[in-house]
């Protein structure tokens, strides 16, 4: 075997365990302690692993929030598809919340249904919203910069008011083991909410999403339904079977 499929074999154990024993590997692989510490140790100096006695665990690295502007214009036309499946999941006369975020603001101009309802702690959902004349409800609170998101603790003594038929989330990360993350702990506290207040819940990711861990836990990875593009089952297994995944079909 090649050193780059030993080596890929080797991350994609470490994307499904977290953790691997260099005695597996030489009985997986087929090659002697030497290479697999000579792997191990390449792997190490490119920042995909860190070695531990007797084998490896992965190493995780903690993303920076990016900006509105940034994140809108990024991955598009994923985004667009994705948002297109979540917004045929609505129904007439449903009562819905929609989490600030790109992903979840791409939704907006899909949402064709009657007599919906709509919840958001996004100033920009909210004007898109009102451009596309949807009935819309801005909960209060304090304007973060950054995202255009409220947040905070009006926000979340208002979001207790309401109950609603599905929430929509946009989330930062997503991890089998660490479940959906974001940054921002006081974001990730109105998600929480709002997760828990929606019969329905949908967290909308594109694939770069997949295998992130973030700062913040919002939730379990299955205490969603994940709406995303077309995925390789044989990449992530671990998803498939710990929650429901919606793929786009294209």
């Amino acid at each position: 075997m090649l050193t780059e499929e030993r080596h890929a074999l080797i991350l994609k154990r470490l994307v499904d365990h977290g953790v691997i024993k260099s005695q597996d590997l030489m009985t997986e692989l087929s090659c002697s302690e030497s290479t697999i510490r000579r792997d191990l140790a390449l792997l190490e100096e490119t920042g995909e692993l860190i070695r531990i006695h007797g084998g490896a665990k992965r190493n995780f690295h903690l993303d920076e929030e990016q900006d509105m502007n940034e994140k809108t214009f990024k991955n598009v036309q994923e985004k667009n598809l994705i948002a297109q499946l979540a917004a045929s999941l609505v129904k007439e006369k449903d009562t819905i919340y929609i989490d600030a975020g790109s992903t979840t603001l791409a939704m907006i101009p899909f949402l064709t249904q009657k007599g919906i309802t709509v919840v958001t702690n996004g100033v920009q959902h909210a004007s898109l919203l009102a451009d596309h004349k949807i009935n819309t409800i801005l909960i209060g609170g304090n304007l973060k910069n950054s995202t255009k998101a409220i947040v905070g603790s009006t926000s979340l003594a208002e979001i207790e008011r309401y109950q609603f038929s599905k929430t929509f989330l946009g989330m930062n990360g997503v991890h089998p083991d660490f479940g959906f993350t974001t940054p921002d702990p006081e974001e990730a506290a109105l998600k929480a909410a709002a997760l828990k207040k929606g019969f329905d819940i949908y967290v909308l990711l594109d694939e770069t999403k997949f295998d992130k861990v973030n700062f913040t836990k919002v939730a379990e990875i299955d205490q969603a339904t994940i709406v995303t593009q077309k995925l390789d089952q044989q990449k992530y297994p671990t998803y498939f079977e710990k929650t429901t995944i919606l793929e786009v079909r294209i």
